[in-house]
């Protein structure tokens, strides 16, 4: 008998925590990503601003997956390997939902049951030049590309000789006062107060301005006010230009607009301001939300097609009449309920709904400082910037990338040094094969031998 298939699309936090459960379903399941790596997101900003190495946060899914791919069967005269969760690297371009298929960059595929989890993508709310001119923060090749940018920024500062053109150079504009927003700020002004100023010894860093636009009332809005107030007045002090209730009307090569008729001149815009679902093109019509997100039944099905799941970035689902944040605990948790609800429909019993647990949201705001709300019991200073670097620290994958991440941070508070530094050209070198094949209706749960 025919196993039921399960595909997931999106090795996110979610994806791969559901493919996980799911190994001993016994179901097919195949994992499709873009990458043959697992990005721990939370971390992007410290590569963008040379604390982290790209390849600590970046951790192979094959080896995530190597305990669960397989097992031995013991029966067959000959042992041989029966994959239990496989990985395919490709692009999904499009699901079928009445012919049950994707169709990806390469091959179809079919499937039984089906999980969305493709994340978020940079939304630039309409703002005109944001898309093209500002840098946004949601790959591993965003993160580099931004840190090559802001070190390049600094090595042109050095020979230019226009004051006015060198002040460009050395402002950094950040949109968007959320966790994302502060965390890069403060990150810059500890990359500051570190060995810079050795490494640039001509350039006066008092120059360099560092602006955090927000189109709120207070940042962090969805932490308790009295640590929204606690982290502006801590960004203050630090030396953070922060502009409350300000909008972004433009963004050009050179400047950012904003809503009061100021021109900030800057080369350099980091866009952290909103998210939007990233939903892969679907050959029937589905209902949506907020910033393009899938609605879900309780069970985190679709409304309309109830072998079909959408989790973390992707779903929208309310609790106590509000919508989910869209953190990575959530995907985890999301994660687990979409794989016990498959086991159960596996068994012929209904899925049951999600229910979140929260646990808590910290944020780092540098400096040795941040904020955090676990239960009713909010906290600020030290001992929440001590705990995020633990949470975080705790959930990087793979023990070397934890080890690594911890020594980099030693070696960052206590030398106050950023070691990576390093300006990589990202063009793209090789010979590019512009003949197109035809998409063969590709069986990848096959067994190897």
């Amino acid at each position: 008998m025919k196993n039921s298939r399960v595909v997931i699309v999106g090795a996110g936090f979610g994806g791969l925590q559901a493919a996980q459960c799911l190994a001993d379903s016994g179901a097919d399941v195949l994992l499709i990503d873009r990458n043959n790596y697992h990005t721990f997101i939370p971390l992007l900003y410290q590569v963008a601003t040379g604390q982290l190495e790209p390849e600590y946060i970046a951790y192979p899914i094959r080896t995530i997956l190597r305990r669960f791919s397989c097992l031995w069967n013991a029966k067959e005269t000959r042992r041989h390997r029966i994959p239990k969760v496989q990985f395919l690297m490709a692009e999904v371009q499009q699901v079928d939902f009445s012919a049950q298929i994707i169709e990806t960059d390469d091959c179809v595929i079919s499937y039984d049951f089906l999980v969305l989890a493709t994340g978020s993508q940079t939304r630039f709310l309409g703002v005109p030049g944001a898309s093209e001119y500002a840098f946004s923060m949601r790959t591993l090749e965003e993160a580099i590309a931004l840190r090559n940018h802001i070190f390049s920024c600094f090595e042109k500062a050095i020979q230019e000789s226009d004051p006015s053109r060198r002040q460009q150079l050395l402002t950094f504009a950040i949109v968007g006062g959320g966790p994302t927003g502060v965390e890069m700020v403060g990150a810059f002004v500890e990359m500051l107060r570190g060995h810079l100023r050795q490494d640039y010894p001509t350039i006066d860093l008092g120059q360099v301005r560092l602006i955090l636009v927000q189109s709120g009332d207070r940042l962090l809005a969805d932490f308790p006010q009295k640590l929204g107030i606690y982290t502006y007045k801590r960004l203050r002090q630090l030396g953070v230009e922060v502009y409350l209730q300000t909008r972004v009307n433009q963004v050009t090569l050179g400047s950012v607009h904003l809503q009061n008729n100021q021109i900030i001149p800057t080369a350099t815009v980091i866009w952290t301001a909103g998210l939007e679902a990233n939903s892969p093109a679907t050959s029937e019509e589905v209902a949506l939300a907020n910033k393009g997100k899938l609605i879900v039944h309780p069970t985190l099905q679709l409304l309309e097609q109830l072998h079909v799941y959408a989790i973390g970035d992707l779903a929208y689902l309310e609790k106590n009449g509000k919508p989910l944040a869209g953190i990575a605990p959530e995907a985890l948790q999301q994660g687990v309920t979409v794989a016990q609800n498959i086991k159960r429909q596996l068994r012929g019993k209904l899925p049951k709904p999600f229910s979140y647990f929260n646990n808590g949201r910290l944020a780092i705001i540098g400096c040795y400082s941040g904020v955090g709300k676990i239960g009713a019991f909010a906290f600020t200073g030290f001992f929440a910037w001590l705990m995020w670097l633990g949470v975080h620290l705790v959930y990087v994958p793979g023990y070397r990338s934890r080890l690594l991440v911890l020594l980099t941070w030693l070696h960052t508070y206590l030398l106050r040094d950023r070691a990576v530094r390093l300006i990589l050209s990202t063009k793209n070198v090789g010979i590019q094969n512009s003949q197109v094949l035809p998409k063969p209706k590709l069986d990848v749960f096959q067994k190897s031998r």
